[in-house]
């Protein structure tokens, strides 16, 4: 456990205003783009004195890191130990390159993340991700999971017959896992008679999508595998520029920060921050990153966060599901919504086996959206179509189009040959400005 978590909020600032200042005179020294950033704005990081004045440096944009992905790295590249990858903007991956130190936070940053959701040294996790393709997530999972003791399963995605053969033949007590896959994994038990709640499994940490709605109750997803598997549910949210997670205790009342790690701020439209309880783009500073640190980088994920303390006896801030991303802002026949709202009404029906929301640009520059869905076998399609409209437009108060597709084909969409993970929201919509 990190001292920082039961830390005052005074601590935790002077925590955060040393190790900011720290990261400021390495990026002055180590930063191509940093320095000429600082240059070109004539900034004096000497005046930057503590988080509060975050506001008079620039931010940085998934742009930036793609555009100039190598003036980021901060050491000489003999001393970069794994390479990972995330999407980018532009056509091509963004590559993050992280030392042996950086390993060592990363799989520190998973070890706190396990034991903030009960994991134990006694504990088996099984690993339903991929560990290769340059994925940070798997080998900080990996990583993790040993620093605390805990024996792993590499199994991968897929193959629901085979991750059954193994939570028979080895008993995990822990599940790593995207959500909806594990929805086809209770789906194959109920089509072949197995007895869930008699397995080992008694967690499930939940990557990928959110298993909360915007109030922190268990959103569709999460109702559908608790309601037939009586386990618990951790959410944890992470992406590869962060190289750290945030992570539910027992008590799910959003994703726990790691203050030694990172400065996370939530800002409007406009740049400004946001206080607890309003919805922003979080925006992060990665402390401790050798490699490729980041300074106020915008991550395009829109959410709000909480700073109570926690029932579980942690004071530091927690993060809310993530709503939306900024991007992916939909405006359609007058009305704006994120395609995760979407997601949520689909998830809620059982008859839906896959879906997949396309997101184009009309002859007259506005979106125009299409979903095609995927229904199980035997299903009245006209009352289940009926149906879906009727949720939809009492949920976003707009009629969206829908198109019956055979599974094989939805599935194709979802995943492409050089995904990592299923897609279900695609943006074929011609580029607008950048946000500043």
């Amino acid at each position: 456990m990190s001292p920082l978590e039961h830390a005052s909020r005074a601590e935790i600032d002077a925590y955060q205003n040393a190790a900011l200042k720290q990261l400021l005179a390495y990026l002055q020294a180590n930063s191509p783009f940093y320095q000429r950033r600082f240059a070109e704005l004539g900034l004096e990081i000497a005046d930057i004195r503590t988080t509060a004045d975050l506001m008079r440096l620039p931010t940085t944009s998934k742009q930036d890191l793609q555009a100039h992905n190598w003036e980021f790295l901060c050491v000489p590249r003999r001393k970069v130990a794994e390479y990972c990858s995330t999407s980018g903007t532009l056509g091509r991956p963004v590559t993050i390159a992280l030392t042996g130190n950086d390993l060592a936070r990363l799989y520190h940053n998973e070890y706190l993340s396990f034991a903030c959701a009960g994991g134990q040294p006694d504990d088996v996790y099984q690993l339903l991700l991929t560990l290769d393709r340059q994925f940070m997530a798997g080998i900080a999972y990996y990583g993790g999971i040993l620093k605390s003791g805990a024996s792993v399963i590499r199994m991968g995605p897929g193959n629901i017959a085979a991750q059954f053969d193994t939570i028979r033949e080895l008993q995990p007590t822990v599940l790593v896992a995207v959500p909806s896959f594990v929805v086809a994994l209770v789906a194959h038990a109920e089509a072949t008679g197995f007895d869930l709640n008699a397995s080992s499994v008694r967690r499930i940490i939940c990557i990928g999508e959110s298993i909360r709605d915007e109030q922190l109750q268990p959103n569709a997803l999460a109702r559908r595998i608790t309601e037939a598997w009586d386990v618990r549910l951790h959410s944890t949210y992470a992406s590869t520029e962060k190289q750290t997670a945030f992570t539910e205790c027992s008590h799910g009342a959003g994703g726990h920060h790691q203050p030694e790690l990172l400065i996370f701020e939530t800002l409007d439209e406009s740049g400004q921050p946001l206080p607890a309880g309003q919805f922003g783009e979080l925006t992060i500073t990665t402390l401790g990153v050798e490699g490729m640190p980041l300074l106020r980088y915008r991550t395009g994920d829109i959410c709000t966060y909480y700073d109570t303390p926690c029932a579980c006896g942690r004071t530091t801030r927690r993060l809310g599901p993530i709503v939306g991303r900024r991007q992916h802002l939909l405006k359609y026949k007058g009305t704006s919504l994120y395609p995760q709202a979407i997601f949520n009404v689909l998830n809620t029906f059982g008859e839906v086996a896959a879906y997949v929301v396309e997101a184009r640009t009309s002859d007259l520059e506005t979106d125009e959206l299409e979903i095609s869905v995927a229904l199980a076998a035997g299903v009245d399609e006209t009352a289940v179509l009926d149906r879906l409209r009727a949720a939809l437009r009492a949920a976003l108060r707009v009629l969206l189009p829908l198109r019956v597709q055979p599974l094989a084909q939805v599935l194709a969409r979802q995943n492409p040959g050089d995904s990592r993970k299923p897609a279900r929201f695609i943006d074929l919509r011609r580029p607008r400005p950048p946000f500043e």
